[in-house]
């Protein structure tokens, strides 16, 4: 029997295309099995839609004659077809029989376009000694496979389910423990929420200010834009707060208009890597407490002190007035993306409700193997080992500015994974273009001074200086990496 779309109307005019038997079709299809020529016949139909040999509207030979003219069986073409109509390529309807859809349809995307590896490779810096990430060639892959290992054997059941937005309990229980331990943080586990990473957490607690009440927060006058401009598309205005050698200038907080809370940076400025000042860390704490008002501490590299033991976090001077801000991106990896935050119990209820509304959580997976990871004690043991690592490169950092360029001098406390280096005036500029022609990449400090979202860095009045990030290479190119650097150097 005839395919009923193939039945034209007899009194319909009819074109050369639009006779009983329909376009005369020139296809090249494989001779096999029913499944492979029927695959084969698709293809060959979409092709020939897509290049344009079939123009929309024209209408193709019933199943029968095609399957005569290609010589395979009737049902085949006619799956064919069907399966065609089906996703839009072709339409069907009693009396018009089986034609092209009448739509445009794009062009076969062309090939990305590769370019030699010899090309790639010279688009890429010699050594990227740009702040942000640390050796993440250090990363502990055995210690953490046999973590994950333990932790997958004893997960619960519900590990594998929808999980609460605070984050797994096994993780904020040993979280607890560690920051109580090294950072001096007061925590209890309902009160730690974890996060996909510090921008996160950030974005998390910009919505849940701005949804009580806050129009605006103070955040240090050197910092990363990245930071910035996430509060800003919370809905939060930005207003920079002056930082010099002690840290952000907090005695100054009361002079800015609708500011309540405040983003800081205590343990380690970054970029400028000075502590804050004792006093200043108590007016904050004041500050915060006299206008209801919250600290937003970020403590992104708290563990790395090298003169001395760390100091202890912002948080432990009052937990009712600071977050504390924790990630595991430079102490592990940012790969992870772990980070947590401790909150205070009148904030809680309120961001927990902002980050039920949409895919906020982290992989509950991840999360039992740090749990596991800081249990064992593999954290500790990895943080010693990396702590003592970056402060053998700080230290080969200074002998060598001292010897190959004196008039270089390194500021801010031995911490953390950069470090800023104070230039001759008016040579920043002359020694960014020598780093790049060594390979380096790299930044001067003023691309680290505050700005408004969209507005150019490169400006202001922060003296001429070089953010060296000497915890990122991998130990076998960090050697090559200070002698480039010192090559470019007045």
């Amino acid at each position: 029997m005839e395919d009923s779309w193939a039945n034209s109307d007899p009194g319909e005019p009819r074109s050369a295309t639009e006779n009983g038997l329909g376009a005369d079709l020139h296809l090249d299809l494989p001779r096999g099995g029913t499944s492979g020529v029927r695959a084969a016949l698709i293809r060959s139909l979409r092709d020939a839609v897509r290049s344009g040999r079939l123009a929309p509207g024209t209408r193709l030979p019933s199943s029968r004659s095609l399957a005569a003219d290609l010589g395979i069986a009737r049902n085949t073409v006619a799956d064919a077809y069907g399966d065609l109509v089906a996703e839009g390529w072709l339409t069907a309807r009693q009396g018009s029989g089986t034609r092209v859809a009448r739509r445009v349809v794009p062009p076969e995307p062309a090939p990305p376009r590769t370019l030699p590896a010899a090309a790639v490779a010279a688009t890429r810096p010699a050594y990227d000694l740009r702040a942000g990430s640390p050796d993440v060639s250090a990363f502990p892959r055995s210690a953490w496979l046999s973590a994950a290992r333990r932790a997958l054997t004893a997960a619960p059941s519900d590990a594998f389910n929808y999980g609460h937005p605070s984050g797994r309990p096994e993780l904020r229980r040993v979280l607890a423990d560690y920051l109580a331990r090294a950072r001096g943080v007061r925590a209890a586990p309902e009160r730690i929420v974890i996060c996909a990473g510090f921008i996160q957490g950030l974005a998390l607690l910009g919505r849940t200010l701005h949804r009580d009440g806050h129009r605006a927060l103070a955040v240090e006058s050197c910092g990363l834009d990245l930071h910035w401009n996430v509060l800003r598309r919370g809905g939060l205005r930005t207003v920079p707060l002056p930082v010099d050698g002690r840290g952000a200038r907090t005695g100054e907080l009361h002079r800015l208009t609708d500011v309540r809370a405040a983003l800081l940076t205590p343990a380690h400025q970054f970029p400028t890597g000075v502590a804050l000042d004792p006093d200043r860390r108590a007016a904050v704490v004041d500050w915060a407490s006299r206008t209801d008002g919250l600290v937003l501490e970020d403590d992104y590299d708290g563990e790395f002190r090298y003169d001395r033991q760390p100091v202890g976090a912002l948080q432990g001077l009052d937990p009712e007035r600071v977050v504390y801000l924790g990630t595991a991106s430079k102490s592990l990896a940012p790969a992870l993306r772990l980070a947590w935050m401790v909150v205070p119990d009148h904030l809680l209820d309120r961001l927990l409700a902002v980050k039920r509304t949409g895919e906020w959580q982290s992989g509950a997976l991840d999360q039992l193997t740090l749990a596991e990871f800081i249990a064992s004690g593999a954290y500790d043991r990895h943080v010693r080992g990396m702590r003592l690592r970056y402060q053998r490169r700080r230290d080969q950092l200074v002998a060598a500015l001292a010897e190959r360029a004196p008039q270089v001098r390194v500021t801010g406390i031995a911490a953390g994974l950069h470090a800023v280096l104070e230039l001759p005036p008016g040579t920043v500029r002359s020694v960014l273009q020598g780093a790049a022609w060594q390979g380096l990449a790299m930044e001067g400090l003023n691309r680290y001074r505050y700005r408004e979202e969209g507005e150019p860095g490169g400006g202001g009045s922060e003296p001429d200086a070089l953010v060296f990030a000497y915890g990122t290479p991998p130990d076998h190119a960090f050697a090559g990496a200070l002698e480039a650097l010192c090559r470019v150097l007045p």
